[in-house]
């Protein structure tokens, strides 16, 4: 057993807690930003496969305080590298972070980790130099209140990057963020989805990878597949066959994403097509001023303009009141959007009902919740809570 880091983006903690429970791991810790979770070689493998909402999977190699740069060396020094990093493998710190510590120069942290790294393999393999032609082994290092926690990642490129976005629009949100917020809400299959403001089609292609239960790292390699002295290669291929026989391929949904840029539209249906799911999707160049649907009680989960550039900005008043009609003809739908625009329940005519504070990568966003009315109980169709998940 060891001891797994999934870092996440901030305030989905307790969204990416829930996917780890559902896989049947045991949490550690819950903290800003990560989760750590308890589990053998099968859940490295099972958590980079289906996790939706981390950014990577770490193993948590140690963790220990440290004021000066000697309680670094000599902290790093003793932990077990060899039990991980074979003599010619390559390894260095790709990252290092603090907060609130008195140790703050991510260059010297990373220098320092791997010289002491190289000492104490040196003293292992009885080398006085490494070849590191071997698998890769990138370490990233946290220092919080002055406890430093080493990970080795083992995902490699980020779990964001799914292997199906091969086009992006503007202002494009991540995979893992947006499948964050679609946890968050009530959605489930065999409701309508709409999304207003595809862009890309990150909305409609992460739901509708979660309704047919497809994994999202299905279709994209991870670094530590190479790691063959650690993590047997039948792990691997047990947890892709996994994946495959969860994937539900007789689900219907009605997920439909709108954009009043054609080019985007081509964009987003070529990305539903890598990820496998168009047939589940309808994809179609049309204005927010056009949103109307004969159905009751759908979803919308957008991600609408923000104005980062001034000439936008003057146009963000207009654009909500837009939104705002639009979602008011939908009197029954339950509407979910992320913005950084920060008038945007003024312009949009109603006070959410609940919004979160979210990071769009470094724009400090809100994820604003306007609840709709539980449709009425009727043969096959069951009623949905419309209360957001925590």
């Amino acid at each position: 057993m060891v001891e797994l880091i999934a870092p996440c983006h901030f305030g989905m903690e307790a969204v990416l807690k829930r996917e780890i429970q559902d896989l049947g791991y045991e949490i550690v810790q819950v903290e800003d930003g990560r989760v750590t979770f308890q589990g053998g070689e099968e859940a490295i493998v099972r958590a980079n496969i289906f996790i939706r909402t981390a950014e990577r999977i770490l193993i948590k190699m140690g963790s220990f305080p440290a004021r000066t740069f000697d309680q670094l060396f000599e902290g790093t020094k003793a932990i077990a590298w060899q039990e991980i990093i074979p003599k010619d493998g390559r390894f260095w710190v790709s990252k290092a972070s603090t907060k609130n510590s008195v140790l703050f120069s991510a260059s010297d942290i990373q220098s320092i980790v791997k010289k002491a790294i190289v000492e104490k393999l040196k003293t292992i393999y009885h080398v006085e130099w490494f070849s590191e032609t071997g698998a890769e082994y990138p370490l990233r290092v946290f220092i919080n209140k002055d406890v430093v926690s080493i990970g080795l990642d083992t995902s490699g490129e980020s779990l964001h990057k799914r292997g199906y976005r091969k086009l992006t629009g503007k202002a494009p949100i991540s995979e893992t963020l947006a499948a964050a917020l679609i946890l968050l809400t009530p959605w489930k299959a065999d409701r309508i989805l709409v999304d207003p403001f595809c862009g890309s089609g990150t909305f409609p292609i992460e739901a509708a990878l979660i309704g047919a239960g497809i994994a999202p790292g299905m279709h994209r390699s991870f670094l530590a597949q190479s790691w063959t002295n650690r993590i047997p290669s039948v792990c691997w291929k047990e947890g892709m066959e996994e994946a495959e026989s969860r994937i539900r391929r007789d689900i219907k949904m009605n997920i439909q994403g709108y954009d009043i840029d054609n080019s985007a539209i081509r964009c987003a249906l070529g990305n539903a097509r890598a990820a496998g799911v168009e047939s589940y999707i309808h994809f179609q160049q049309r204005s927010v001023a056009e949103l109307s649907h004969p159905k009751k009680y759908g979803f919308i989960i957008t991600n609408p303009p923000y104005g980062e550039r001034m000439e936008e900005k003057e146009e963000l008043p207009g654009l909500y009141r837009m939104i705002g009609q639009s979602f008011d003809r939908l009197d029954t739908w339950s509407k979910y959007i992320i913005t950084s625009y920060e008038e945007a329940e003024k312009y949009l005519g109603r006070k959410a009902d609940k919004n979160r504070k979210v990071y769009n990568g470094m724009i400090k966003a809100y994820f604003y919740q306007f609840l709709g009315p539980k449709p009425p109980r009727k043969a096959g169709h069951g009623v949905e809570n419309t209360e957001s998940r925590p």
